[in-house]
């Protein structure tokens, strides 16, 4: 593929945040009056932040306190006692937050990511006490479920930079601070134990974690150690559509049609009826199914810091932070694949959805799967804090983190697909009942032949697909810091500098490279086939029964799932192998180089070297004032951001595309020789902030706060070829690209707040914020012939849905925060409620068929309220969590329509949890969680409203346990 750089546009907001660099440049040169001591509090360490307080009064004061004596638009969240985090995930935690909504995982119902402000997790940059964290996932964000939340310090989320800090985040910078041994001088421990139970998985798995620190050497030295084991066991039910595909309909699929002849063929084909040609516009299924999905999710958190002070003005602290995840799924379940061209008795509806149609011939697959991830994070760094003068403050921080997924190569998928087709194959179709938010659509027949009774025949299933990969990716960061804070009277000035080395590697391997994946596909003889062999009783290990299967939908199911183990299913076929000519069942010539073993090949298009090197520099003036008798704070500030990046990757073409006689849905790919392809590219941009607080009384605060931010492409995004896969369906050819000349999205933004501090604990605030965004990153999808090889079903040119990254438009995102704190005297009883109103020049139109994948994802409406109990020695707390219907992302599991990247968006939803805590004594105390308790349901749809792609029913969790500190 072909790439050009993106002329990077600026933000029409330029023109103001020039004048904020003009004004900061004049405070730098202008007589200095103090330093805004609220702004050290919101950027210090978990160390600087006073925990003897203890309860959820005392931590939502400390962070109270923090927001209000801070420049910038800060929240905060503090541990309420050592060891003693208000969740049990940093995300639900930080939902709780006003602007902050979480995104969850569907299959386990965790809280997965954050959007602040409707920006999602790649626009949140994500700190470990200060430094860049690696992310084996390839993008900017962080999988929360990796990060272990029961001995974390404090939150911060910054909305506004912090010019010192970062700038590379146009939602929020995230700061996670752990506790340190000088945090308090002595000896403390804590101990946590707990078992957890999800209502579906039926199984209580342990919570067990301890932290040990102490100071020593007259308290000149200290060392603190954590450990953390985790496990989380779910059992979730899913009904899915793996892609709702645009194309156009002919004539004679519809319903009512009297056609005997129908050939569904584009506009100027030759030798067909006027209803042959396809000119009404539709979206249909390509993919329809449920499974059942149980997950192990066992995760190790461990830590050691080692601090020193060997002297009054110098302190040096080591650390290291070290994380495993392992996460197992095991998957029954099954699925029937579609093809527009084959459809007949088509019902569409007023927007052209497929809501009733028949297939004939169609086949039937059982699927398994058992999906094994490991994700293993390291990060090990080193700060040197030395007071050089009384007034001059020297910070030097180096620190390496390493994030591998799956390090020690292991197979990370197990795939098959067992069933009938051929001449056992049905006339079937899906309709389509209700709103994807209560209805999942429901097979109209099923079972060979349309026999319902022979579901799940043993006698008729045979040997279908097997699909197994490895997927292998690294992400190692270098960075170092230098910064230095002059303090003088009311003045701080802070200069510093930053680099950063960001290398991130990935590979995939898979029997799709070597299309050994249709080694024995076909169904074997009761489906009429040569290929494929029959399924011995003894692999089947029961069935699944679907009744009640989500919970508060409508729809119905077949009524049992099959349960069996792919790679104990893969065995078999290996066990049969006699040779290309003896072996019963062999797909013969589907897979050069087969010796009877479903081994793996590598993919070349899926290997990606990226390389990204940044450097920075900063200085910010913070001084405060007095205007017409009022307390006046200002903080100035500027960033400059150059960034370098080298991409290395393997490139290919198509040569040929062949049929397959075992499935006549399957087709394979033979390319060119692969050979290396490297780009390079470089950008760089000046970063000006500004934030104005002005105490109108000593209660009432008013905030302006002005910024330009960028965020980074995802690293995955930088690959320098086109990739289009060895295995490939009829009427679903698809290739993918990336972009090495991709630009950084940049963003100009503005705040206004009131803060009205009324009384201790309480507080009221309205802000303002406005972003304007440019070089929006948009996923345009546009089909194509590559390399001019045919398609056999077709006899012409294949034509492949090709999805290629480019920078494109910019939009507008603005909205409200309101957020009301309040505790009632001394009752015990109080609340935290915000809610958060956000709207966009671009949202998505779904009547724009020429709309190449771009409309501001993530914005959502959302509210949060936590009501609380809190007085001699007992807590109770509710928490209540919505988040509005919001745009996901564009692109589907399945994404080949004719109309560009379909969506993908989730539906709203609410999700009330309680949690408890008792002090037995001033050591020992019991706490109890329930979350979910109303069961509620993760959903998401399509285009519109009724083009449902996933819902998963993902239960209750109950936890109890004991805490110990001392």
């Amino acid at each position: 593929m072909n790439y050009r750089a993106n002329n990077a546009r600026a933000p029409r907001g330029h023109i103001m945040l020039a004048t904020t660099a003009s004004l900061m440049a004049m405070v730098i040169a202008a007589p200095a009056f103090g330093q805004d001591a609220g702004q050290a509090a919101a950027a210090s360490p978990a160390g600087e932040t006073d925990i003897v307080v203890t309860g959820i009064r005392g931590s939502l004061q400390r962070n109270l306190d923090i927001k209000r004596t801070s420049s910038g638009v800060v929240d905060v969240i503090s541990a309420e006692d050592i060891g003693k985090f208000p969740d049990s995930n940093v995300a639900a935690s930080l939902q709780r937050l006003p602007g902050v909504s979480i995104q969850r995982s569907g299959s386990r119902g965790e809280p997965q990511g954050i959007s602040v402000r409707g920006f999602g997790g790649d626009f949140n940059e994500t700190l470990i006490d200060g430094r860049r964290l690696s992310t084996a996932s390839g993008g900017r964000s962080v999988d929360f479920t990796t990060v272990g939340a029961d001995f974390v310090g404090q939150l911060a989320v910054y909305k506004t930079p912090e010019v010192s800090l970062s700038s590379s985040s146009i939602g929020a910078t995230l700061n996670i601070s752990y506790p340190k041994p000088f945090d308090k001088t002595g000896t403390r421990m804590a101990f946590t134990a707990a078992g957890s139970v999800q209502d579906e998985a039926g199984k209580v798995v342990p919570t067990v974690g301890g932290l040990f620190s102490t100071t020593f050497a007259d308290d000149t030295m200290g060392i603190l150690v954590d450990a953390v084991y985790t496990r989380r066991d779910t059992q979730a039910n899913r009904v899915y559509v793996s892609g709702w595909q645009g194309g156009k309909f002919a004539d004679c699929q519809l319903k009512g049609s009297a056609a005997t002849i129908c050939r569904p063929s584009p506009a100027g084909t030759e030798n067909r009826n006027a209803d042959e040609i396809q000119t009404r516009n539709g979206w249909y299924q390509q993919q329809y199914g449920a499974d059942q999905r149980y997950t192990k999710d066992e995760r190790i958190d461990g830590r050691i810091a080692f601090q020193w002070q060997p002297s009054d003005d110098v302190v040096l602290t080591i650390d290291d932070n070290y994380s495993r995840q392992k996460v197992e799924t095991k998957i029954d379940g099954f699925g029937i694949w579609f093809n527009q061209g084959d459809m007949r008795n088509v019902e569409l509806d007023g927007n052209g959805t497929t809501v009733n149609f028949l297939q004939a011939g169609s086949p039937t697959d059982f699927t398994a799967g058992t999906d094994k991830n490991i994700l293993e994070t390291n990060q090990v760094g080193a700060n040197i804090k030395w007071d050089a003068t009384e007034n001059l403050q020297i910070d030097a921080d180096i620190s390496y983190s390493k994030s591998r997924l799956n390090p020690d190569g292991n197979v990370s998928s197990e795939g098959a697909d067992i069933g009938y087709g051929g001449l056992l194959g049905t006339t079937l179709g899906v309709r389509v009942t209700g709103d994807s938010k209560k209805h999942f659509p429901e097979l109209t027949t099923y079972g060979p032949q349309g026999n319902q009774a022979l579901w799940t025949d043993q006698a008729i299933l045979g040997s279908h697909v097997t699909v197994r990969m490895a997927q292998k990716n690294s992400d190692e960061i270098k960075q170092f810091r230098l910064g230095a804070t002059w303090k003088q009277d009311d003045l701080t000035i802070k200069v510093g500098a930053r680099y950063m080395e960001d290398e991130f590697a990935l590979e995939n391997r898979n029997t799709f490279a070597n299309n050994y994946w249709q080694a024995y596909a076909g169904y074997g003889a009761p489906s009429g086939r040569t290929s494929g062999v029959p399924i011995p009783a003894s692999l089947i290990q029961g069935t699944i029964s679907t009744k009640g299967w989500i919970p508060g939908f409508k729809g119905n199911l077949p009524p049992v799932l099959l349960d069996y183990d792919a790679r104990a299913y893969q065995q078999y076929l290996e066990s049969l192998w006699q040779g290309p000519t003896n072996t019963p069942g062999y797909n013969a010539g589907c897979c050069a180089g087969f010796n009877g073993t479903i081994d793996l090949a590598l993919d070349p298009g899926s290997v990606q070297n990226i390389v990204e090197k940044s450097w920075s520099a900063w200085v910010s003036v913070n001084f405060n004032t007095d205007v017409a008798g009022m307390p006046f704070h200002f903080n100035a500030g500027a960033r400059e951001e150059i960034t370098k990046v080298i991409s290395t990757g393997i490139g290919r073409v198509p040569t040929s595309i062949t049929g397959s006689a075992a499935d006549p849905t399957l087709l394979t790919v033979a390319f060119s020789d692969s050979q290396a392809v490297t780009e390079s590219s470089s950008y760089s941009y000046f970063l000006p902030a500004l934030d104005m607080k002005l105490e109108l009384t000593d209660s009432l605060h008013l905030r302006f706060d002005a910024s330009r931010t960028l965020t980074r492409p995802r690293l995955d995004y930088l690959g320098p070829v086109l990739n289009v896969g060895a295995g490939q369906r009829v009427g679903a050819l698809t290739a993918t690209g990336n972009n090495p000349f991709l630009k950084p999205y940049l963003a100009d933004n503005f705040d206004l707040g009131l803060e009205w501090y009324y009384q201790r604990n309480s507080y009221a605030s309205v802000n303002l914020f406005l972003k304007d965004v440019a070089n929006f990153i948009v996923a345009g999808t546009q089909r194509q012939t590559i390399n001019n090889v045919i398609d056999p079903t077709t006899g012409q040119a294949a034509i492949f849905t090709v999805s290629a990254r480019v920078n494109g438009p910019e939009a507008t995102v603005k909205g409200v925060e309101l957020a009301w704190q309040h505790v009632f005297g001394d009752s015990g009883f109080g609340f935290n409620a915000n809610a958060t109103f956000v709207e966009t020049n671009k949202p998505y139109d779904s009547s724009n068929l020429s709309q190449s994948g771009f409309a501001v994802t993530g914005l959502a409406n959302s509210a949060n309220l936590v009501a609380f109990y809190d007085k001699n020695g007992f807590e109770f707390r509710t928490a209540v969590n919505w988040r509005d219907k919001y745009l996901l992302q564009f692109g589907q599991a399945q994404n080949n329509s004719a109309f560009g990247a379909e969506p993908t968006f989730v539906n709203s939803a609410l999700q009330i949890d309680l949690s408890t805590n008792i002090r037995l004594t001033d050591q020992i105390s019991v706490f109890g969680e329930a979350l979910n308790i109303t069961n509620e349901t993760y959903s998401t749809h399509g285009r519109f409203s009724n083009q449902l792609l996933d819902v998963y029913g993902y239960g209750r969790r109950f936890t109890a346990g004991v805490r110990y500190r001392f």
